[in-house]
């Protein structure tokens, strides 16, 4: 139940995907951001929610600010996706800025607003502020914070993944996937991946925790359409993800021209998301952008847009996912 009492129908996460597992059908799930501007949030609301929503996601995300800016409204937002539109919704908690008592009490908060699933991360540092070091009594990796979830319960609790390693982890990318395995061991029912553009960095992370540690969560590959230039390349600088050169040359040849890199993005993303779902990945997790016609095209392309027609330029703002 909602906090205003309204039944949200919010699902645990962890049981999307294992009825999905069993059915042999992939889960696609979307990440949203909280708006920054009125208008913005209007336009998510009224045109974004609904036509995504119209592409019967298992559930969405919605995260928020580094160093824990948002997080009061990344919780509003998750209610309302649920209560208004019928979604199950994710709510990111990072272990950024937050004494445990203040992570108590935001549970305490999600829990009566009928949120049943979070991504637990150490998350980023305020702007500005290059070394993370907790509060007094806080976190400083994420599978305390996990732990500390699993044993409140209540939650379905996701965590993230690095097919590159994490950028931070010196000792290489299989140490940090043996971390990875101690948050699956705290208690994460899942895990949703970085951001990456060559799928075989994808297949040996999967294989090494799959087949190497035994770990039997959903490994979910997290996609982005590219849409310009300038902006993937800000995000890769951003996460440590790497292009790789076939990516870069095409990339390089476009330019500026931010609508060809974007017609081009949308390619790329539906090439790498047909390959990953033949190859057995467990669902396909899309970091939208708050922008719903790149996804819908991709999902069209890989036959699994419910609407199996190509995407109008205008996006419906009349449809619900109840």
């Amino acid at each position: 139940m909602s906090a205003g009492g309204q039944d949200t129908n919010a699902r645990f996460i962890r049981d999307i995907y294992r009825e999905a597992q069993a059915r042999g059908e992939p889960v696609i799930s979307f990440e949203f951001f909280t708006p920054k501007t009125p208008q913005g949030e209007a336009n998510f609301y009224e045109r974004v929610v609904p036509a995504l929503c119209a592409m019967r996601p298992g559930y969405c995300s919605v995260t928020y600010g580094a160093g824990g800016s948002n997080r009061g409204r990344t919780l509003e937002m998750v209610e309302r996706l649920q209560r208004e539109f019928g979604l199950t919704a994710m709510a990111h908690l990072t272990c950024v800025g937050s004494a445990s008592g203040e992570i108590s009490r935001w549970l305490d908060r999600a829990a009566a607003a009928g949120v049943r699933n979070i991504l637990a991360l150490r998350g980023d540092p305020p702007q500005g502020v290059k070394r993370f070091e907790p509060p007094p009594d806080g976190f400083r990796y994420a599978y305390e914070l996990v732990r500390f979830i699993r044993e409140r319960g209540g939650f379905s609790i996701g965590v993230a993944g690095f097919p590159e390693g994490h950028m931070e982890c010196r000792e290489g990318k299989e140490t940090d996937w043996r971390r990875l395995k101690e948050k699956i061991d705290c208690g994460a029912d899942f895990v949703i991946t970085q951001l990456f553009f060559d799928n075989r960095d994808y297949y040996e992370f999967r294989d090494y925790l799959a087949g190497k540690l035994g770990v039997a969560a959903p490994l979910v590959p997290g996609v982005i359409p590219i849409m310009s230039n300038r902006q993937i390349r800000r995000f890769t600088s951003l996460c440590g993800a790497s292009i790789p050169p076939r990516l870069a040359r095409e990339l390089d040849r476009l330019g500026d021209d931010d609508a060809a890199v974007a017609r081009f993005g949308v390619e790329y993303a539906a090439e790498q998301c047909a390959d990953l779902l033949r190859r057995g990945a467990p669902g396909i997790h899309f970091y939208t952008l708050n922008k719903a016609k790149p996804i819908r095209e991709i999902l069209r392309r890989i036959g699994l847009n419910p609407e199996a027609a190509p995407s109008p330029d205008a996006e419906p703002g009349d449809k619900a996912c109840q």
